[in-house]
């Protein structure tokens, strides 16, 4: 993790900050709807050991997580079940939605300037890079919340995840988490993998190895590019089925796909 102003970082995502912020914003009320409609106790499909409640309080603290980094206290937690003790559960989506709007209103008051920890590899400037952090934190576990009022994994289309949104967000998970540390796959052959939505002009190729590295390649559906194993569908089928929220993804390799939705998890820090 390190600590950053605007000027020391290059922007890696198309997206502009006011767009991500109203995704945290639409994505929270998503969750609390979706969430609300389960009840506490149901059961988290996409997060097996997790109720609703669970999900909630953890996103909650996230939320106020980041907020404590953009307004310049530092990292500022609690442990889930400390929440979950102190907050009735009948209050906790009106607390989960208290950390949700303030959670926007840092973001829309943090001055373009802003130095904050980021901990991604490259991360945009601080500001964009809560933002854009957020907004997929939040979207993915609203996905959850949708999962745990269907009682399944979702379909991608039921989710209503545009695909520029989900573009942006594999952009992040595979050029700025992924690359992060040791790989999690079995598979360290040196193999490559293409991951090219079908319905998009962007796709990536991931070269496999006990540390992974991601580059960016251009054409829609990975054209002209060889590789020993492609990830396709949809961008959003591919956004979750790489989140380990959707099963969609279609592969030249199943056992690929198995490994990736075994394996390689992100922590939410």
């Amino acid at each position: 993790m390190s600590v950053v102003g605007a000027t020391l970082r290059a922007v890696t995502t198309t997206w502009n900050w006011p767009a991500h912020v109203e995704v945290v914003e639409r994505a929270a009320e998503d969750l609390a709807t979706w969430a609300g409609k389960a009840g506490p106790g149901a059961s988290v499909p996409t997060c097996p050991r997790w109720t609703v409640a669970d999900l909630v309080a953890h996103q909650g603290i996230v939320h106020r997580w980041a907020a404590s980094n953009v307004r310049g206290e530092g990292p500022l937690s609690q442990p889930k079940e400390k929440v979950l003790r102190e907050v009735p559960p009948e209050r906790l989506l009106d607390w989960f939605a208290d950390g949700a709007a303030a959670l926007v209103g840092d973001l829309r008051a943090a001055p373009d300037d802003l130095r904050a920890m980021v901990f991604l590899k490259d991360a945009p400037p601080p500001k964009r890079f809560w933002a854009r952090r957020q907004a997929h934190e939040t979207t993915i576990h609203s996905v959850d919340a949708l999962a745990a009022s269907l009682g399944r994994f979702p379909l991608a289309e039921e989710t209503g995840i545009p695909t520029d949104l989900a573009l942006d967000g594999i952009d992040e998970l595979l050029c700025g988490f992924v690359p992060r540390g040791r790989s999690k796959l079995s598979r360290q052959d040196g193999a490559t993998l293409l991951v090219a939505p079908t319905d998009a002009g962007r796709a990536w190729v991931l070269h496999l190895g006990e540390r992974i590295t991601t580059e960016e390649v251009p054409g829609g559906g990975g054209e002209g590019h060889a590789a020993d194993v492609r990830f396709t569908g949809t961008a959003a089928q591919v956004y979750l089925g790489l989140w380990n929220r959707g099963e969609e993804i279609v592969s030249s390799d199943p056992d690929l796909v198995a490994d990736w939705r075994g394996h390689q998890r992100v922590r939410w820090s």
